[in-house]
């Protein structure tokens, strides 16, 4: 804790720090919450107690905690050359390399890189250059937007517009104009009586007939994670994706993958946009890029959109840290190493589909009503004694403290808890994730 004590150190916090997502009155009663240090898939905290983080951070330490690796570039970069802009017509070796990377391995016809400093501003750039696109065509009555129910795209003005989450957008008075959500295949929630084919298609309907009661002339785009992350590990039925997208295409809409959480292996692939044939016409990055390191998005914009907007001019946007050669070194790093370690192999192969099958037994235990996961991201919805489920009784949030007290740190998501541990996991470690799950489940109900 350096020079100060951990009282002291929560007096200050109390004092000065304002943390994003947090209750402040619960945070500072309880009393903070401090890591100390993390290696592999291991956080210490205040206590010196080991604890195994079961979501790589925020689903985005995909290499580990403490890789030398990523470490040795920044450290390398920094001293070479800390910073300097993308701006004045110049730019740096990291970032260019990195985007060449990016090109090389993501869906065929995303070959342009901008970067920003987070998912939020790389879903807020796409905005951006999806106005200008539709402007340059002579379509600015393109300006509807369109996204999902339980969707979690950020947090900035337009992206928590994006965000189907109440709890995010309602304290601001948003969303904003002109952007519309429509139903999400959220098959806990609704509770459908058919096949999940059916279900897929049911939504798909419903999304085609909001589509057509707007108008497809003034639907510029439509944001889409391949599985809802933050708004509970929505897995999607068959075939679901691919018929959105094909709503999308004939109605003359661009789509927008979000993959955020999804992207660098999560899925047992580099892009779910890529294994599921999707065809985005923009993607969206952050968390994975550099494993959390240091913050770092990129909006992978399609050479179509690109030539258009390039077409129309000064392009006035960007940040000052668009491009950051540090960053673009870490994230550089960092898929290098999980090139090197084969971990895309790995989770495909290997401790994905073991995550799964120990995902599955879990369903067994009396407080669980359903898990649902892909490769290594699951969750599990939570249910009260007698095995009714339990809407707005913060169950997940309560487990997840349990199973923290028991060693390991999951996420509590309304009555759901979900899992994202780094791709360097082993099954040891796996086994040991679940054997916290259950004993913090097994105490759900005192």
């Amino acid at each position: 804790m350096g020079h100060s004590t951990l009282q002291e150190l929560r007096q200050k916090d109390r004092a000065h720090h304002i943390h994003p997502f947090t209750n402040h009155a619960d945070l500072h009663r309880e009393g903070t919450r401090w890591i100390k240090e993390g290696d592999g898939c291991y956080l210490v905290d205040e206590s010196d107690r080991r604890l195994l983080d079961g979501l790589a951070g925020l689903w985005c330490v995909n290499v580990g905690y403490n890789c030398a690796a990523i470490v040795e570039a920044v450290h390398t970069q920094m001293e070479r050359l800390p910073y300097y802009p993308s701006f004045f017509n110049s730019t740096t070796e990291p970032p260019v390399l990195l985007a060449e990377w990016l090109a090389n391995h993501a869906p065929a016809r995303l070959n342009r890189v901008i970067y920003s400093n987070s998912g939020s501003e790389s879903n807020e750039t796409a905005l951006k250059i999806i106005r200008a696109y539709w402007k340059v065509r002579g379509k600015s009555g393109k300006r509807k937007v369109l996204s999902r129910d339980f969707a979690y795209h950020g947090v900035t003005l337009a992206a928590t517009s994006l965000t189907g989450l109440p709890s995010c957008s309602d304290p601001f008075d948003l969303p904003l104009a002109d952007f519309i959500h429509v139903p999400t295949p959220y098959a806990w929630a609704a509770q459908p009586t058919g096949s999940p084919e059916a279900f897929g298609a049911e939504i798909l309907a419903k999304t085609a007939a909001i589509m057509d009661r707007e108008g497809p002339e003034t639907i510029a785009a439509m944001f889409v994670e391949p599985i809802q992350g933050a708004g509970g590990v929505i897995v999607p039925p068959p075939g679901y994706l691919q018929g959105l997208r094909k709503l999308c295409r004939e109605r003359d809409i661009l789509f927008v993958a979000d993959e955020v959480i999804t992207a660098f292996g999560r899925l047992g692939c580099w892009f779910a946009s890529e294994r599921e044939q999707l065809d985005p016409d923009l993607l969206n990055v952050a968390k994975g890029l550099t494993s959390g390191y240091l913050p770092l998005g990129a909006t992978l914009v399609s050479d179509e959109i690109a030539e258009v907007i390039n077409s129309g001019g000064y392009f006035a946007h960007g940040y000052t840290y668009t491009g950051h050669p540090t960053c673009a070194a870490a994230g550089l790093a960092n898929v290098r190493v999980i090139e090197d370690l084969g971990l895309v192999e790995r989770v495909r192969d290997d401790v994905g589909p073991y995550f799964q099958q120990k995902l599955a037994e879990l369903a067994t235990h009396p407080a669980v009503g359903e898990v649902r996961g892909d490769h290594l991201i699951g969750a599990a919805e939570l249910v009260e004694l007698g095995g009714k489920s339990a809407p707005g009784k913060m169950l997940g949030v309560k487990a997840a403290d349990l199973i923290r007290e028991e060693g390991a740190i999951v996420r509590g998501i309304r009555d759901l808890v979900a899992f994202a541990p780094p791709l360097i996991i082993t099954r040891v470690e796996i086994d040991e994730l679940f054997d916290c799950t259950r004993r913090g489940l097994d105490r759900l109900w005192n």
